[in-house]
């Protein structure tokens, strides 16, 4: 009998530890804040480090982007973009070591990448495709090479950021939906295909994220990934950006998240932004969609409904909060970070205590992540609300499974099944 306890604590760590969810934030504009002298603290007004409190949250990843060269674009520190590879080595650094996993965004642009914009990094300009689908993937490989070297490896990565019309515009652009786009799908398949590959080369343990936005629509988030998939595309996660101002109500993002689930069984899914104002609406945000005060209580009304949605969907396995070390507090508005605030940080800009959101975003973690609620007198798993067995999430009750059923598997091995590796 002790000998069947010792195997089921064994599986029991190992299904658990395979299946970590994963909450965090984009935390790219730390540094600068830190170095300009915003002051933090929590919602009693105590100092606070926020990388110590983040953790102390329970927060246990974050994402940095990384732009090609930010020197060259009209939008450096003042709007935000000024993460070139030297300022994402540090960071990163400081993220691993303390203790989180390290997500790394490629942009591939010198400035924001996103749905309405992919400018092509000034110093690729006039490259043929396929010039461009070698530039790609030798400046994928290089940044890789260089971030290992200083002992920065990332966890995950995306090749890309807010990739629903393709990237590196205009040869790369996609309506995927259907429109006249100025570039096709056999090209933008091309610099995705490099920029997988030089991830997988030089970071075989990372996992690969595909980030999109959620278009007022969400049709052409669907089909996407349908398209995708038709293009066996190698990648391991679905990375969606989720707005309410901009992409809909709860709703909406609900039934576009079944629809993602059905469509791609195999797929985990991270919401890799999202945010709500807790003071101000973002900005053109649609006041249709409105479904939360603009409040400390109305962002973090948000948070606890949008925790409540995401837990329905065994799919869902990650959270990322946008920019929520934002606060301006205590720095000279001469001399700010950026040229406005961020409406939707978890810091409040004017005090520098965190917003109430903050504290409820622990409760996406709460989740019984094995599944087990006892062991039967037969040595059957019984009575359980998600149940994982080889990393599977699966609804219902999994009594019947048998300890002997169940084959034990390196954390690595089990964590490329549920991610649908080969």
């Amino acid at each position: 009998m002790r000998r069947i306890i010792l195997f089921i604590v064994c599986l029991m760590a190992n299904i658990s530890h395979a299946q970590e969810l994963l909450l965090g934030g984009d935390i790219s504009l730390l540094t600068k804040y830190e170095e300009k002298g915003a002051k933090y603290y929590d919602i009693n007004g105590s100092s606070i480090q926020p990388l110590s409190f983040f953790k102390q949250e329970g927060m246990n990843a974050m994402r940095v982007r990384l732009f090609v060269d930010p020197t060259s674009s009209v939008n450096t520190d003042t709007k935000g973009a000024c993460q070139d590879l030297d300022y994402v080595i540090k960071l990163g650094k400081r993220i691993q070591e303390a203790g989180y996993k390290l997500v790394l965004d490629f942009h591939y642009s010198d400035t924001w990448a996103d749905p309405g914009k992919q400018t092509l990094p000034k110093a690729w300009e006039g490259l043929t495709t396929s010039q461009l689908a070698t530039k790609v993937y030798d400046y994928t490989t290089d940044c890789l090479k260089k971030m290992k070297a200083a002992g920065v490896t990332p966890d995950l990565i995306q090749t890309g950021n807010e990739i629903t019309y393709g990237m590196l515009w205009p040869t790369g652009q996609i309506y995927p939906a259907g429109g006249n786009a100025t570039g096709t799908m056999a090209n933008f398949t091309s610099y995705l295909n490099n920029a997988i590959k030089a991830c997988r080369e030089q970071c075989p343990n990372a996992y690969i994220i595909l980030h999109t936005e959620l278009g007022n629509s969400h049709n052409s988030t669907v089909v996407f990934f349908k398209k995708m998939k038709e293009q066996n595309i190698d990648f391991d996660v679905i990375g969606l950006s989720y707005y309410p101002d901009y992409h809909g109500k709860m709703a909406t993002f609900n039934g576009t998240l079944t629809t993602l689930e059905t469509n791609n069984p195999r797929k985990p899914i991270m919401i890799m932004e999202t945010g709500y104002g807790y003071e101000y609406a973002l900005p053109g945000a649609n006041t249709s969609y409105k479904e939360f005060n603009l409040t400390q209580d109305g962002q973090a009304e948000f948070a606890k409904k949008l925790i409540s949605t995401l837990k329905q969907h065994n799919s869902v396995i990650g959270m990322f909060w946008w920019w929520p070390e934002a606060n301006e507090y205590g720095i000279n508005w001469q001399n700010a970070v950026t040229d406005s605030w961020w409406n939707a940080s978890l810091f409040n800009n004017s005090t520098g205590r965190a917003n109430k959101a903050l504290y409820e975003l622990k409760n996406f973690l709460v989740d019984n992540p094995a599944g087990i609620e006892n062991i039967n007198g037969d040595n059957k798993i019984v009575r359980t609300e998600r149940f994982y067995l080889n990393g599977i999430k699966t609804n219902g009750n999994a009594t019947g499974v048998t300890i002997e059923k169940i084959t034990m598997a390196s954390n690595k091995e089990v964590i490329r099944k549920s991610f649908g590796r080969k």
